[in-house]
């Protein structure tokens, strides 16, 4: 088939980097207008209303979660079964979980505005701050299967060879979410509510873009009568559990950030927070999309059984991390500075505090990308166990360790190295897995 000799050609730097460079293009661009979303917010309604939106992010997190986990374990299970030469099944599975990621959507939604009074009133946040977690979550939630929709079509835009396309959408969406930001804080005096409106439409740019695309039959993965197959959503479940766990384990972290913060400085601590965790994500999406961009490579080499492919893209995988990692550390340590001083001014208490935090957090971008690549490299190997382990235990477990000893120890400047301290002990895991695994996969 036309649409699949992407895959039948020889795995080189430059063929990697044909089918990954959009994708990381696309991850970064999604984390620089979440960055310039968060600029507005602080420098045109202040850094209480900054506060809130990292205060809302486990919410959204958890709101996004399953969905995450079907993106990722289905896009695993479909393009191993486009391998295996089930074009046909792997189009009605495609469907079906599409579905199953609209149902989700509109239960998560339903969920969020019955809890949504409750969620803030034990936190001891000032009525200022208060007001604003609410009015952005109120309107963020009406954009739930949408945003849903985003995060599946543009993973299976992807394995569609459509990576273009989804950076294409992505950037489309992030001018609208920039031009609205401005239109709607600025101009209309919307406040908060503006944003979070502002960010749905953007992402909503995606989902109907999706919409269209899969529904022609041209497309390498389209929409199809979907067959109910139970199995595919438990295998989509599984695969998908690391990447789940992630987003709970990520919003469960940013709360005991915020607690830890709010008890040692003050909503102070809660922005700067928010200015560190923009740097680390968008540093972070480099990583994140190479990983996308390649996981249905390993998907289709792992389904054909072609472990010559697999070794030569896995290997060079690692060394191009490695050369990720050395450009995103010198780059953070180097504008540090610039970077906060968009956030916050250098009079402003948020900043000094932002500064020696994201200085010792950039330690961390040294093993952040090994630990991204492996937990995704075994997600799309349809190991979803062993992808969850790691996750889980960077995620939370390592962090959680962290984050209750150093404190105790270093104070606030505990609370920053709870990061890079979490993702080393990670990168010794994910070490030993990636060994011990190494014959049973022939990478």
């Amino acid at each position: 088939m036309e649409n699949q000799n992407v895959y039948r050609k020889p795995v080189t730097l430059k063929n990697i980097l044909k089918f990954a460079i959009p994708t990381i293009a696309m991850t970064v661009f999604m984390s620089f207008y979440t960055m310039v979303d968060g600029l507005f917010v602080s420098n045109l309604i202040g850094t209480d209303a900054l506060s809130s939106i990292n205060l809302t992010a486990p919410i959204i997190q958890l709101v996004t979660a399953i969905s995450t986990m079907l993106a990722t374990g289905g896009s695993a299970v479909i393009m191993k079964k486009m391998g295996e030469g089930k074009s046909g099944e792997a189009k009605e599975d495609f469907t079906f979980l599409i579905l199953v990621n609209v149902i989700v959507g509109l239960v998560m939604c339903a969920a969020g505005y019955l809890a949504m009074d409750h969620i803030f009133a034990g936190m001891n946040l000032s009525a200022d701050v208060e007001r604003y977690c609410v009015e952005y979550l109120s309107r963020y939630l009406v954009f739930t299967v949408p945003i849903l929709l985003m995060n599946n079509f543009t993973l299976y835009m992807i394995a569609s060879e459509k990576a273009t396309l989804s950076l294409v959408c992505s950037v489309a969406g992030g001018v609208l979410n920039m031009i609205l930001d401005y239109l709607f804080i600025a101009v209309f005096h919307m406040g908060i509510s503006g944003a979070a409106v502002a960010t749905g439409m953007g992402y909503s740019v995606t989902a109907v873009a999706g919409l269209f695309v899969f529904s022609r039959k041209k497309s390498l993965l389209h929409f199809k009568k979907p067959v109910f197959r139970w199995k595919v959503l438990a295998d989509a479940a599984t695969n998908g559990c690391s990447e789940m766990a992630t987003a709970l384990v990520t919003g469960i972290i940013t709360m005991m950030f915020n607690w830890t913060m709010l008890r040692y400085v003050g909503e102070n601590g809660v922005a700067a927070v928010t200015i560190i965790m923009y740097v680390l994500m968008f540093a972070s999406s480099l990583y994140t999309g190479y990983s996308y961009g390649v996981a249905p490579m390993i998907s289709y080499y792992y389904g054909e059984q072609n472990h010559e492919k697999l070794k030569k893209l896995v290997g060079t995988s690692f060394r191009v991390i490695m050369f990720i990692s050395a450009i995103t550390v010198a780059a953070s340590f180097m504008l540090t500075r610039p970077l906060v001083s968009v956030f916050a001014r250098p009079d402003n208490p948020v900043y000094g505090l932002a500064v020696t935090g994201n200085r010792i957090c950039t330690i961390a971008l040294l093993f952040i990308g090994f630990n991204i690549f492996a937990s995704g490299m075994f997600t799309a190997l349809s190991n979803g166990v062993v992808s969850a382990v790691l996750a889980f235990s960077r995620s939370f477990v390592f962090m959680l360790v962290a984050m209750l000893a150093l404190p105790l120890f270093f104070g606030v400047n505990g609370i920053w190295l709870a990061t890079p301290a979490a993702e080393l002990m990670a990168l010794a895991l994910s070490v030993f897995m990636f060994l011990k695994y190494r014959k049973r996969y022939g990478y």
